[in-house]
């Protein structure tokens, strides 16, 4: 009986973990570019109450009679899932259509999002709301990449130079400005793109942004639209890929599977009150 009370337990601390994680997706229906999370359940060691046993002379079989100890978390999963863009009209802001991370540096640190909501800082540089520097390639002159020794692109961070005007950046990622003493189209950056072996093992450190763990793989660094990078969707902005009619079912059985779990530990603190009856 006193199995049936800790298991309970176990259902309630589990599915107030799954309501934790429920009430955040809620929370950032409205956050750029938030991927949503979700909990998956998973049984705990039954203990064995009697073997299997095999067939014998004049006799079949029996099955092994377990008893369940309860239920743990057997994972949080961040989805990954595309949702849809939000025309903005600003130039600087930015969706990706298909894989990839826009990379972000700041204090030499790099993280990895899918919000595109970019401006341009006091010294010309491409930066986001938390003043993070948008990671690229360099350009030459006439803006084809500049390769380092071992023939791969040079990382840099984004310079909006200010001796171009009407800057844009294309589906490709390339930084496109009109020279104000000649008023010809240059190239004079290029976004990168970064892509995952596992994108799911990619921790949340907040701030709408993601860090490499040790089973996200290293990134892959590619220009949009090459690889397995997708392209850009200029002047558009990714939602969140929070399903709200989904949360709400979610939230639904949550709540009942914690009322649920609370029932039983009442009821077998009931039985336990019988028991303890008897012997008055």
């Amino acid at each position: 009986m006193m199995r049936s009370l800790y298991s309970g337990v176990t259902g309630l601390r589990n599915h107030q973990t799954k309501m934790d994680v429920i009430g955040n997706n809620i929370a950032n229906v409205n956050t750029i570019g938030y991927k949503s999370s979700r909990v998956v359940f998973q049984d705990i060691y039954s203990q064995t109450i009697k073997p299997a046993s095999t067939t014998g002379t004049g006799s079949g079989g029996t099955n092994p009679q377990q008893i369940g100890l309860g239920v743990q978390v057997a994972t949080i999963d961040v989805l990954h899932t595309k949702s849809t863009p939000q025309y903005t009209g600003n130039s600087l802001d930015l969706s990706i259509e298909g894989d990839g991370y826009f990379i972000m540096s700041s204090d030499g640190q790099l993280s990895y999002t899918r919000a595109g909501n970019f401006y341009q800082d006091v010294n010309h540089y491409l930066v986001d709301s938390n003043g993070a520097y948008v990671q690229g390639f360099e350009v030459d002159s006439t803006g084809a990449l500049v390769l380092d020794a071992g023939g791969d692109p040079i990382p840099t961070n984004i310079f909006l130079n200010p001796s171009y005007y009407d800057i844009s950046i294309n589906s490709s990622g390339q930084v496109v400005g009109i020279d104000q003493t000649t008023n010809q189209s240059q190239v004079i950056g290029q976004i990168a793109l970064a892509t995952f072996a596992n994108p799911n093992g990619l921790e949340k450190v907040g701030q709408n942004t993601y860090r490499v763990t040790v089973n996200s793989g290293i990134e892959v660094r590619h220009t949009p639209g090459v690889g397995t990078g997708g392209l850009l969707n200029p002047g558009t902005l990714e939602m969140s890929n929070v399903d709200l009619t989904s949360e709400f079912a979610d939230m639904i059985v949550t709540q009942r599977g914690f009322q649920a779990n609370s029932r039983i530990i009442t009821t077998t603190d009931q039985m336990l009150e019988e028991l303890v009856n008897m012997v008055r």
